[in-house]
This record gives C-alpha cells, structure tokens and sequence, in this order.
C-alpha cells in the first residue's frame, strides 16, 4: 500500500490507558508494516494495534483519542498532527480498499435475478407452449383454423364452395382420415396444415392431375407433418409468450397474433416428411404412394423410396367415382 509505505518510520508520543481506571503513561507509538506499535520510553514493547481494526473516538476538541475497534476500554492519545494525520490517512486508504459487503450482496443478488430471469426466458415459453398442447381442448383448435382461414382470405381468396363439389371433399376426408379440407384458389403452396385437423389444398392439387390418388397423397403428407409437429405449436411459438397466456386464460388468440401468422406461414418452408412415416399412412388408407411421389418429382429420383415402397394391393376401392372427382375438379370454377 503506497499510502503505508510512506508513513513506515513515523514515531510521535502519546499518552496510553492499557484498561479503565490505569495510570496513564507516556508511550512511543511508531507506524510498522501492519501494526501500530505502543512502546515504553525504555523502548518495551506495550501493545500492537492492528492498523486495520483502529477507531478513533468521536469528538474532534482535543487530541485525537484512539482505541481498538471494539474495546474502547483501551486508549490511545495523541496530539502529534503528524501522527494524527498519518492515521487518518491510513484508515481512509483500509477503508476504501476493504469489501464493500451491502454492495457485493447487492450485486450476488442481482445476479441471481438476472440468472432467474434468463432460465425463465429460455425454459417458460417452451414449458407455457407444451402446457397449452396439452390442455387447448379440441373446440379451440378447431376455432383457431378457421381463423387463420379466414385471415389467409386476402392473399389466398376465399375458399371454394360448390354443393356439387361436396361429395368429393366428403370422400376425401373419409379416405385419408382428414376432418377438414378446404380449397382456396391461390395458396402459394400445394397444401397447408392447420390446427384442428384442417388441411387447406390449393385448386391445382385437383386440377392438374387426372385422379385424386395426388391430392389425398398431398392431404396425408400434412397428416403426417402434423403427427411430427402440431400445427398449433408452430402458431403458438410465432405468436410469442403474451399470446400464448391470453390463450390459456381466455381460450382466445389475439387478432393481431392471427393475422401474422396467416400471412407468415404462407412464406415458410414446408419441413421434409420421412418416407416411412408417409408410406405407414398411404398404407393405413390403402391408397398408392406412387402418384404423390412422381407429381413431387417426376423422374422419380427424389421420390424413388414412395415409389418402390408403395403399399397399394391390386385392385383397392377408389377413392371417390369419376363422377364426384371431376365435380370436385372443378370446386373452383375452372
């Protein structure tokens, strides 16, 4: 400590009390490497304070009355200013050098908010999102779809109602296990999952092929999307956490988390569907893979394991009479 080092070889006289009630005597008091010595005049050691545990009395007439910290039964007068000073001095430079402890506890303790408050942004959204997964009753799910259908109206148009063509979306919806289809004549996209079990087709899924063996293919690809991922999850994560509480306590999304999500979705990339997964679904409905896969590729290369995997037996009921598909070919008024 440089603030030490310049008082090492300071010596004054001082008066010293070693109890109450004792005679006091005249000492040599020196400043050491960490200690103030008290000596005899005969040069006998008396007592050594430490530097760091020294008080000094209140009152400031006089000389300055000098004590370890926490005995004041023993004194220590001094009326060197030299001395004084060279004290003061010292307890100012211990002082600012020693922990301030209401300053570390306020820092522990802001950062052991800051710790909570991180751990609840990465771990609550994702723990409030599988919450609602798990308690959003179907109804709502059902509700949440239909919204979203009718915000993605600006952009995708209304969707296409014919009661010729109802039949059609009936056997659809029968033969893939798929509660809701829609048509809209400009997704952006051949087909759409959302919540509620609602799969969204665009108008050229049934216009540009000549059996609905592609269109069902397009249906049970978003089935098996959403067995992987839900719809509503993908809602509830771009929505954010404030959407996803007025969910669980209203039982509604806000208007403004639907409409972003209906107009964003419709821009995202459509995530991968494993082949195996698809082929136990084109199974389960008895429907043959191998149309779906040359109308997403048709030399066959990328699609090549719906192609040779293909589960359809010979002679399996058609989907729908060509009767009902060329009305449901046409829902749209082509």
């Amino acid at each position: 400590m440089t603030a030490l080092k310049q008082f090492q070889r300071l010596e004054a006289t001082g008066l010293w009390r070693p109890a109450p009630g004792a005679q006091r005597r005249e000492v040599v008091v020196s400043l050491g490497e960490a200690t103030l010595t008290i000596s005899s005049t005969a040069d006998q050691a008396l007592a050594h304070w430490s530097l760091a545990a020294i008080e000094r009395a209140p009152g400031t007439d006089g000389p300055a009355l000098y004590h370890p910290e926490g005995d004041p039964s023993e004194t220590l007068e001094l009326d060197a200013s030299d001395m004084v000073d060279a004290i003061e001095t010292l307890r100012r430079a211990i002082r600012r050098a020693r922990p301030r402890s209401g300053r570390l506890r306020w820092l522990g303790a802001g950062l052991s908010v800051a710790a909570v408050a991180a751990l609840c942004m990465m771990w609550l959204p994702g723990a409030l999102t599988d919450h609602a997964l798990r308690v959003v009753p179907e109804v709502t799910r059902v509700q949440i779809g239909t919204a979203l259908l009718a915000r993605m109206e600006r952009v995708t148009g209304a969707p296409c109602r014919t009661g010729a063509a109802a039949d059609g979306l009936r056997a659809l919806e029968r033969r893939t296990g798929v509660p809701r289809l829609s048509v809209v004549p400009t997704l952006g996209v051949p087909s759409l999952a959302l919540p509620g079990g609602r799969v969204v087709l665009d108008r050229t899924v049934l216009e540009d092929f000549e059996a609905p063996d592609v269109a069902a293919g397009y249906v049970l690809a978003e089935a098996a999307r959403s067995e992987v991922r839900a719809p509503l999850r993908d809602v509830l994560e771009a929505s954010g956490f404030l959407a996803t509480t007025t969910l669980l306590t209203t039982g509604r999304l806000p208007d403004r988390a639907l409409d972003a999500y209906a107009l964003g979705v419709l821009r995202e990339p459509r995530t991968p569907v494993a082949a195996e997964a698809l082929l136990a679904l084109f199974a389960a409905a008895e429907l043959p893979s191998a149309p779906y896969a040359y109308a997403l590729d048709p030399s066959g290369e990328a699609t090549l394991a719906l192609i040779e995997g293909d589960p359809a037996q010979a002679g399996a009921d058609p989907i729908m009479p060509d009767g009902v598909w060329l009305r449901l070919q046409a829902i749209c008024g082509a």
